[in-house]
């Protein structure tokens, strides 16, 4: 028909009404709920793969430039393998045992639902933070998976140069199943805006007996959720779950694994900050996945997440080169990037909730802190934490952690905290008193501690005992290239 038929004003409504009913009849998705929009779901494909990036090559390279150059290809061999390992691991039960109901232990963990992945398939949706979008599940599955496999890696640098290759596989086989899937469902698992909105629509429908029936429904969908996200604790991507979770870990099994052979006596110095260099560069980049991403879909508070994710680490990293060319007379490249990490360290559970004024200052705080951490500390203390795994990762998070309390304030330029349930449908403004807020950050982190801190000891000790976790010493002096590989980095 021509479009300036005078029989399309007369059949224009009946047509469209066909062409409704018939959309309806045919797409009964569209009746039964969100579908995931096209560009959240390449946004977050894309965000998964930088995470992805930030292990291997960005972890391996930033941690192999750092140890000497008999060790350099033991390290690449760790972090590849457990990114490998973790990602059999998630898909088989990680994710099952991480974001699925866990019945009467749901506190703590999850369930069984979900083993090998069943009942996931490409229709299958995840919520995000906004009410009436999602995305599809098997994008979530992948993006978890990056971090679950990122997490134990970080690790090996506390102990790198001195530990058996067969003991760290068994290790992270242990430690992601007892400490890591518990943490990130503590942490993160919760029901999802829809859900709560859901159950506070029918609290506002109902009336007489069945309005407490409908309340009691309500309460039960919001303590659908881990220990810490029902205290109310925040964690935008990682701080607890993360960072303070592997630096504490670090720590650990650096003091029961022991100091290096010559550690104190001889030169340690890293064989390529070149490598190092271009490691810590492939983190930056790919942490923008991590932290935007972790905002599950595309919109301003995404571009919020990449903003501090920007300015945070630069502010860390050059207060930590000022304080060392201060204190040393010179500013180092490897100052310039620990501060960076740390700043990104730091800036990870705030990524969302911070406004960029505060993510500065918080940068500039964390690159102070943590310099003091890996220099004055650690000398004092005497512990070997090879490549500062606990003074970035463990001080740098619990410094976000908590910070991210007082940064959440609309007052000083966060977003303030939402409450899903006061307005169903809506995301509204949540109630917010800074002092709770930081005593939340601060179980949280305590929670995280203790369970990972004790979690690993026993399994390092279970390790040692079953498989030995440290080479001879004469392997070790040769290097783990050729005792644990049979092969060398370099070979001229």
């Amino acid at each position: 028909m021509h479009p300036k038929s005078p029989l399309l004003g007369r059949f224009a409504a009946p047509l469209a009404l066909a062409a409704v009913l018939t959309v309806a009849a045919v797409s009964p998705v569209l009746a039964e709920g969100p579908v995931p929009n096209k560009g959240d779901t390449a946004f977050m494909l894309i965000s998964s793969i930088l995470v992805l990036m930030m292990a291997i090559p960005g972890l391996a390279l930033f941690y192999g430039g750092l140890v000497r150059s008999k060790n350099m290809l033991s390290v690449l061999m760790q972090v590849f393998a457990i990114v490998s390992l973790v990602m059999i691991i998630w898909v088989v039960y990680g994710y099952s045992l991480s974001f699925t109901n866990g019945g009467k232990f749901n506190d703590y963990v999850g369930g069984f639902d979900k083993l090998f992945l069943k009942g996931i398939t490409g229709d299958s949706t995840a919520a995000t933070f906004s009410n009436g979008v999602v995305i599809p599940e098997y994008v979530y599955v992948a993006f978890q998976m990056t971090f679950a496999c990122i997490t134990p890696a970080l690790i090996v640098g506390a102990f790198a140069e001195r530990i058996r290759f067969p003991a760290l596989l068994m290790f992270v086989i242990l430690w992601v199943t007892f400490v890591y899937f518990p943490i990130a469902h503590m942490v993160w698992y919760w029901a999802g805006p829809d859900a709560i909105a859901d159950a506070a629509k029918k609290v506002a429908a109902a009336s007489g007996p069945a309005k407490a029936a409908a309340e009691a429904a309500l309460a039960a969908v919001q303590a659908d959720a881990g220990k810490v996200f029902q205290w109310g604790a925040l964690d935008f991507a990682g701080g607890t779950v993360v960072h303070i979770n592997a630096g504490i870990a670090g720590l650990v099994g650096s003091l029961m694994i022991g100091k290096r052979v010559g550690f104190g006596r001889e030169q340690m110095a890293p064989h390529s900050l070149t490598m190092t260099m271009i490691g810590a560069s492939l983190l930056w980049v790919g942490w923008f996945g991590f932290n935007a991403g972790s905002n599950l879909e595309a919109n301003g508070t995404t571009a919020l997440a990449m903003m501090n994710t920007f300015v945070a680490p630069a502010a860390a990293g050059l207060v930590w080169m000022l304080a060392e060319w201060m204190h040393n007379g010179k500013p180092s490249l490897l100052g310039l990037m620990s501060g960076v990490v740390a700043g990104l360290v730091a800036v990870t559970p705030a990524a969302g909730y911070a406004g960029p004024m505060g993510s500065i200052v918080l940068g500039l705080v964390t690159g102070f802190v943590c310099f003091i951490a890996c220099t004055g500390l650690k000398n004092a203390l005497g512990y070997d934490d090879s490549l500062d795994v606990f003074g970035i990762h463990c001080i740098g998070g619990i410094i976000g952690a908590i910070a991210t309390g007082v940064l959440v304030a609309p007052s000083l330029g966060g977003v303030g905290l939402v409450d899903y349930a006061v307005k169903p449908g809506t995301a509204a403004p949540g109630d917010y008193a800074m002092a709770a807020q930081v005593w939340l950050q601060m179980k949280a982190v305590g929670m995280t501690l203790a369970w990972s801190g004790i979690g690993s000891a026993i399994l390092f000790k279970l390790c040692d005992i079953l498989l030995g976790l440290r080479p001879a010493e004469q392997q070790e002096r040769e290097g783990l290239d050729l005792t644990e590989h049979g092969e060398r980095a370099y070979n001229s």
